[in-house]
């Protein structure tokens, strides 16, 4: 089998030597080039794994080569040598397009990791990776945002990924962890503001057995999880001050300390953090840190709304009927024309998480195998000029008269319904409200706790024929089915 080969590009002589042995050590034939008209005319005569170049050189420097490798070579992983501290450079390397970068003097186990990820970088077949939530629609947008993905997944450098709340930044991150040469290791997701702040510290690094009241045994930290791969710090601005100095540490010196430890363990990851917060106005606001920001920021993307991307909505409901269609293991169910129009001219502030809410929620409740406008149940937000607010709340108001004369005249009280008629009671009663507090529920538990009581009531007066049950109910068997499957009801 051919050895793959690598191509050295430093004026030193004697540090191309010691690379040159520490890659020949690996397996690799080793090209040379102390110029960078040499390593011009090297790469256009063989084909190179990767190449790894100094800074300054007698006729250029490593920008110059690491452009021309990016319009002539764009698939070869190129990193940068520099000088130690001299982090200015190395993050505009990154954004030119080097896979990574190393720092003099040179760690010979950080360039054999370094290669290693070079060299699965090289082999990597292009194509959609596996295993992945895949970025749905084919918008103008989202294909820019492919495209973005493609090119920074085949680096190491930290991207910043920023977009509304629902729109799909840990898809986002996902695919890049799942283009890169990381694929195969792991991927850490973690919300940062989901992290107790006394809690922040032993998680993210880790603690020894006795470090503090209740540590009865060692605990590996986020950092040492995703050691080899890659951590997807999401919402990262709702980090504490202190924990952001912590983490900048962490990230500059490529070690954590877990706590009770008197020594630093070496991690080798890539940070991939996201937030729908505007980093720069929260450093204004003095709640974010300015070097924590410029190293986790090198490459921004941006992920569009749903709103700006209206015309991938079809598609979206496709997949997720279709899904639920397979969860619930039910007769497929279509979106009727007045439908589609609906979910078309709605606005989505909760974007693509929102939408998919919205069909779960409609797929339950409608009738037969189609879902009508009414079933998607859709607040008063319009994309466009459809109407103005005053118009808008017109038609709301009739619908609920409406609603309530058609509740009025039916036989029977759907569940829903029924748990409407419930809240309502015990907020009109004292006694019901204080039974609320003290039961120190949020409110979506209280209504799951009245939903449940209902089901199984009914369940038990028709001897748990589920089909007598859901006719009790005023519901759909598959609306029975599914709330039995939500409140866990055997």
């Amino acid at each position: 089998m051919t050895k793959k080969r690598a191509l050295i590009v430093d004026d030193e002589a004697d540090i191309r030597e010691l690379l040159a042995i520490t890659l020949n050590q690996m397996g690799l034939e080793v090209d040379e080039a102390a110029t960078l008209s040499l390593a011009i005319a090297a790469l256009n005569n063989k084909p190179y794994a990767f190449c790894l170049t100094d800074m300054k050189l007698p006729d250029g420097s490593g920008m110059d080569l690491i452009s021309f490798i990016q319009s002539r070579y764009a698939d070869m992983p190129v990193a940068m040598i520099t000088a130690y501290g001299n982090a200015e450079i190395a993050v505009e390397a990154l954004k030119l397009g080097a896979f990574d970068f190393i720092t003099k003097p040179i760690a010979l186990a950080r360039l054999r990791s370094m290669a290693e990820s070079a060299l699965a970088l090289s082999s990597q077949a292009p194509g959609t990776p596996k295993n992945v939530t895949q970025l749905i629609g084919n918008s103008p947008v989202m294909g820019k945002l492919r495209q973005q993905i493609a090119r920074v997944a085949r680096s190491q450098a930290p991207i910043f990924i920023h977009g509304e709340s629902g729109s799909g930044k840990e898809v986002v991150a996902r695919n890049i962890h799942h283009s890169g040469p990381r694929a195969s290791a792991p991927f850490v997701p973690v919300n940062c503001g989901a992290i107790p702040a006394e809690l922040m510290e032993s998680e993210f690094f880790g603690h020894k057995k006795g470090s503090f009241t209740g540590a009865h045994q060692d605990k590996q930290g986020l950092f040492q999880a995703a050691d080899g791969g890659t951590l997807f710090l999401d919402e990262v601005a709702d980090l504490p001050l202190p924990m952001q100095v912590k983490l900048l540490r962490g990230i500059q010196e490529k070690a954590i300390r877990p706590l009770g430890s008197e020594s630093e363990i070496p991690v080798d990851i890539r940070i991939l953090s996201a937030s729908h917060k505007n980093l720069n106005d929260e450093i204004t606001k003095g709640n974010f840190r300015e070097d924590l920001y410029y190293r986790i920021n090198v490459i921004e993307l941006a992920v569009p709304t749903l709103r700006d991307r209206h015309e991938d909505i079809p598609q979206l409901a496709e997949l997720f009927l279709n899904k639920f269609t397979k969860e619930f293991n039910s007769p497929p169910v279509q979106l009727s024309a007045e439908a589609l129009s609906s979910l078309m001219n709605y606005a989505f502030p909760g974007n693509v998480r929102e939408l998919e809410n919205t069909l779960q929620r409609a797929f339950t409740l409608c009738d037969g195998t189609r879902i009508e406008t009414g079933d998607l149940q859709l607040k008063n937000q319009i994309r466009s000029t459809t109407g103005s607010p005053a118009t808008a709340q017109r038609k709301e108001q009739n619908t609920a008269q409406n609603s309530g004369q058609n509740a009025h005249q039916a036989p029977s009280l759907t569940s829903d319904q029924a748990v409407d008629r419930q809240l309502s009671a015990s907020a009109a009663s004292p006694e019901g409200a204080e039974l609320h507090l003290l039961k120190g529920q949020s409110i979506d538990d209280y209504l799951a706790t009245i939903e449940k009581g209902f089901l199984e009531k009914a369940l038990e007066e028709s001897r748990w024929n589920k089909t007598a049950a859901a006719e009790k109910l005023g519901i759909s068997f598959r609306q029975l089915r599914y709330k039995l499957k939500k409140l866990n009801i055997d």
